[in-house]
Order: structure tokens, then C-alpha cells, then sequence
């Protein structure tokens, strides 16, 4: 028995169709139907019912999904453990980020990194949370530096260190010159978002402080990464809610207001996978740990 007639069965068993089954196993329907009638072959007993009208599971195919699906997962997980552990053999480290980390997390770690390892290669991969997290259970990435953490057994999660919001605008805004502003001024004046599907911590912490704070703003653009925001508003097209880390970033063209009442915090955290801190990981966190939180903001 090979696990592609698992996963033919599987598919046949969630769709109870066979040409959908089929459509979404890039194959076609005659071909799907053998692989199930060899399949049953093997195990000599009958899984699937089918007639002209509809395809139903046995109660023996109830049972043998259930195996199968658990066959098909341990198999997964044998790949990930492979992955893995070819991977730490390597002399090279692969980190996933989010853009934050490029500005105000590299540049205290990498020095101390390269001084301790000259040999290590290492790879950068610029990529969403969710990106990462899948990225990190597969062992293409060794540590993740994301927004959000993820609640999965084979992960640990450090946080690095919390950052304000600002409040960006343009430069020819009407409050521009105010030395404090409330955030009631955010009330109907146009804003750009950051998207959620790219964003959707920052998304979720701005989102739930508009709605927290009772002040309704004209979403005028979505953005998909933090420096279409800061172009947009410096092209005067909204106002906008920013981490703190892209304030070195402004032309001349935008101003940071202060406000009077204080804005959300926004995190960062390092995660990893568990059983696979080695010296490289535990020097990464023990330089944040010791030296860079501090000097943030």
C-alpha cells in the first residue's frame, strides 16, 4: 500500500465525489476509481458504496479514514523531522521576519553572530507570520520573528519587546502644527489600514482600538505593507496608525502627532522550534535578552 491510495481515499472520503475528488487530485476520474478499487483490493474489504446517484463510506471505510488519516499525518511529521535535522547539520541558520526585525533587530545581533560564527552561512527570508509559522514547522526556517504567536506543541515563543503606534499624518493636515492632539481627531478623517491577511496583528490592534474608543474613520486604502502607508500619507491621502519603528523612515512631508491619550502597543516575538534551540538560537536570544530591549524607543 503506497500513501498516495491513502490520499486518494482521503480525498474521495471528504468530497464523496469522485470528480471532485478527482479535480482536486490534478488526476482524472477513471484513474481515481482504479486507485480506489486497487486499494480495496489490498485490504480486502469494501470502503466506499457508490452508485449513479451518490458515493457513502462504509462502516469499515469510517474506520479505515480515521487510520489513514493518522497514517498520512506521522508521515508528514517523519518528512519535518527529516527536514529538520538534515537541516541543523548544516553550517547555516535560516531566520524568517517580519520588517521590523531588519531595522531593530539585525543590527544588534549579527555582529556578535558573525564574530562568534564566521563559518555559519546565514539566510534571510522576508515572509508574513503565518508564512513563517508554516515555514517554521517544516525546518525551511530555524527561528521566526513575527507578530503574533502561534498556540502549536512544537513551538516556543520568546517576546522581544513591545512598540507604541504612532499617529502619522500629512504634513499639510490641519492639526500638523498642534503640539498634541486628541484621538478624537481621528474621528471621520481618511485612514489608511493595514491589511489584515498581510498584517492582520496590526490590523486586528488598530481595528480593535478605533472600535474601543467609539471613533469611526473613512478607510479611503488597505495597505499591504507598512511603507505604502507611510508614502500614502505623505501623498496626502489619509492620516495613519504606525509602529514606532518606521518614524526614522518619514520625509519631510509627514508628521508624528502626539497624542493625548495613549496609543496601542504592538509586539514582537521570537519562536521557535522546540528541541532545536541550538548555540546559534540561544546566542540570538541572549543578546536580546541582555542588551537590545532597552535601548528600543
Amino acid at each position: 500500500m503506497e500513501l498516495r491510495h491513502l490520499r486518494y481515499f482521503v480525498t474521495v472520503a471528504n468530497e464523496l465525489n469522485f470528480t471532485r475528488a478527482a479535480e482536486k487530485l490534478n488526476t482524472v476520474q477513471p484513474s481515481l476509481s482504479q486507485q480506489i478499487k486497487d486499494l480495496e483490493r489490498e485490504v480486502e474489504v469494501q470502503l466506499l458504496k457508490r452508485n449513479n446517484r451518490k458515493v457513502e463510506l462504509t462502516e469499515a471505510g469510517q474506520a479505515f479514514l480515521k487510520e489513514a488519516l493518522l497514517s498520512l499525518e506521522h508521515a508528514e511529521r517523519a518528512i519535518q523531522v527529516a527536514r529538520q535535522i538534515a537541516h541543523a547539520n548544516k553550517d547555516q541558520l535560516n531566520i524568517g521576519f517580519v520588517p521590523v526585525a531588519e531595522m531593530k533587530v539585525f543590527p544588534y545581533i549579527m555582529p556578535t553572530i558573525r564574530a562568534h560564527f564566521p563559518e555559519v552561512k546565514i539566510n534571510f527570508h522576508s515572509l508574513t507570520d503565518a508564512q513563517q509559522f508554516r515555514a517554521l514547522k517544516k525546518g525551511e526556517i530555524d527561528i521566526a520573528f513575527t507578530r503574533y504567536i502561534e498556540n502549536a506543541e512544537e513551538l516556543e515563543h520568546v517576546q522581544i519587546f513591545s512598540e507604541p503606534l504612532a499617529l502619522i499624518v500629512p504634513k499639510s493636515s490641519p492639526i500638523a502644527e498642534q503640539r498634541h492632539v486628541s484621538i478624537k481627531s481621528l474621528n471621520q478623517q481618511d485612514f489608511i489600514i493595514s491589511d489584515e491577511g498581510a498584517s492582520p496583528q496590526l490590523y486586528k490592534i488598530v481595528t480593535d482600538f478605533l472600535q474601543q474608543s467609539k471613533i469611526n474613520v473613512n478607510v479611503v486604502q488597505q495597505s499591504t505593507n507598512i511603507l505604502l502607508n507611510v508614502n500614502l500619507v505623505g501623498m496626502g491621502v489619509g492620516w495613519s496608525l504606525v509602529p514606532a519603528y518606521v518614524i526614522p523612515l518619514l520625509g519631510d512631508k509627514i508628521v508624528v502627532k502626539n497624542t493625548i491619550e495613549p496609543l496601542p502597543m504592538i509586539d514582537l516575538y521570537a519562536s521557535y522550534r522546540k528541541g532545536q534551540k541550538n548555540e546559534l538560537i540561544e546566542l540570538i536570544l541572549k543578546i536580546l535578552n541582555e542588551q537590545f530591549y532597552m535601548n528600543l524607543f
